[in-house]
Parts: C-alpha cells; sequence; structure tokens
C-alpha cells in the first residue's frame, strides 16, 4: 500500500475543482467532490445497504471494478484488503478522479481506459468483478455478461442494474407453445424496456430491466445469485453457462 500523499485541504479542494463534476461523492482528505449530490451523500449511502454481503476480508483477492467512475467501489475494495484492485471506465475524466482519489488516500488501485466489451483484452480472471451502474447504459447488454463470464470472473460477481416495471418474479417455464402469447403479458415474466432517446435526460440510457429479467439474464450467463441484499443488488457465483449461452453463436457443440 502507498503512503498517503500530503496535500493541505486547499490544494486538495484545487485539484478536486480542475477536474470538473464528479458524480461519487468522496471525502479526500476532508473535502467532498460531489456535496450537491441529487443522491445525497453517494455511492457511500447505498454501498452502507449492501457492504455486510461483500466479503470483508479481501487479502491475497484480486478485484476488477467495471464502470469504476470516480473509484469508489475500486478504493473500498482495497480498504479490505486485496492485493490488486483495476478499475475500467471509458471515461478519461472519471479515470482521473479516480486518480486524485487513490494519490490523495493512499489506496494503490490501477485505472485504465477499457470499456467492458474489452475483458478479454486483459488476459486476466479476478477473484471478484464489480459491475455496478453499467447494464442499462449499454446497448449489448447481455453480451456484456457473457464476456465477464468467459473472460473476467474467476469466482464473485457484485452486479447492479437500474430497473423499471414490476418487482414481481414468477417462476418461467423450460418451454412454450408457440400459441401462449399470454405469458408475455404477465407482470413477472422477464422484460427489458428499450429507450430509444432519453431517459433523465441521458442518452446513455439504453436498456431498462424488470427484477425478473435481472436475475433471468444473471443466470443465462451463467451466474447463480448467492444473495440479494439490496432491491437492485445481487451478489453472485460463476458457475458453468446454460448450454447456448455465450458471446459467440453458437457457443458450444450441442450436447447429447
Amino acid at each position: 500500500m502507498s503512503q498517503t500523499v500530503m496535500l493541505s485541504k486547499d490544494e486538495i479542494r484545487k485539484r478536486v475543482e480542475a477536474l470538473g463534476d464528479w458524480f461519487h461523492n468522496l471525502d479526500l482528505g476532508g473535502v467532498k467532490t460531489a456535496p450537491n449530490h441529487f443522491l445525497y451523500d453517494y455511492p457511500a449511502n447505498k454501498f452502507q445497504r449492501f457492504a455486510h454481503a461483500v466479503p470483508q476480508d479481501l487479502t491475497g483477492k484480486t478485484v476488477l471494478d467495471i464502470g469504476c467512475n470516480a473509484g469508489f467501489y475500486s478504493l473500498e475494495m482495497k480498504r479490505r484488503g486485496a492485493s490488486r484492485v483495476l478499475g475500467i471506465d471509458s471515461d478519461d475524466r472519471y479515470l482521473s478522479q479516480a486518480r486524485l482519489a487513490a494519490e490523495v488516500t493512499g489506496l494503490e488501485a490501477e485505472f485504465r481506459n477499457l470499456s467492458v466489451y474489452d475483458v478479454a483484452a486483459l488476459g486476466e480472471r479476478f477473484d471478484l468483478v464489480i459491475f455496478m451502474g453499467v447494464l442499462y447504459h449499454l446497448r449489448h447488454p447481455l453480451l456484456a455478461l457473457d464476456l465477464i463470464h468467459e473472460h473476467a470472473a474467476k469466482d464473485l460477481l457484485l452486479f447492479q442494474s437500474m430497473q423499471r416495471g414490476s418487482r414481481e418474479i414468477e417462476p418461467v417455464a423450460a418451454d412454450y407453445s408457440f400459441e401462449e402469447t399470454e405469458v408475455f403479458n404477465r407482470p413477472g415474466f422477464p422484460k427489458m424496456h428499450f429507450v430509444e432517446h432519453r431517459y433523465t435526460g441521458d442518452l446513455t440510457n439504453w436498456w431498462v430491466p424488470n427484477a425478473a429479467c435481472a436475475e433471468a439474464m444473471l443466470r443465462s450467463a451463467g451466474f447463480a445469485i448467492i444473495e440479494h441484499p439490496e432491491q437492485e443488488v445481487y451478489l453472485c457465483r460463476r458457475v458453468e453457462a446454460p448450454w447456448g449461452a455465450g458471446a459467440a453463436y453458437p457457443a458450444k457443440e450441442k450436447r447429447a
């Protein structure tokens, strides 16, 4: 672990302000990076609702934080003893914010400009993959989960997605006849809502699942849900993906 950089509060404030608006409200040496956040003390106030579900001791473990933003979760995992933490994001300003946060706190983490679609290029798997607040910003969300399963996840996945629509979850049959159409109208059937233009003024919001769809997508990609500590948050374990799943089609030879 690196030594904390001794900067004055005024120096930290100037560097924080020079990096523009922050989405993560971090406390850097007494300087709040987003004190007027519309979600208040975000994401610390969200994390406290499910922090208990994440292993408290990550000593010797590796962590990949996909869509790391200003690095809140990356640094929290480092505080839990992770030996290697890599945060990736496609926004250079967020990455600069994360590097400043690591510098000020003295928590050693690496940050690189990559998207979730680039995880195969890393050439390594991680004990814990964090994939929070990203899925609904993607045009190809199931592909992203498949790539994480095939190339990045070794064991655990911490997942979160915005959800809209019904919270009901009903059992889904293994098959339906062509004539069966009513099932698609049931509130608890897995559904993804497509955003053609904007949602909450954000052009990057594309696909928003209901609760049943979020869980079904995780299972379909080969992630077994082991904890559901908060409405939109799931802790999953990587398992064998179902036949037919995968980033390439067909993914496997047909099984007997």
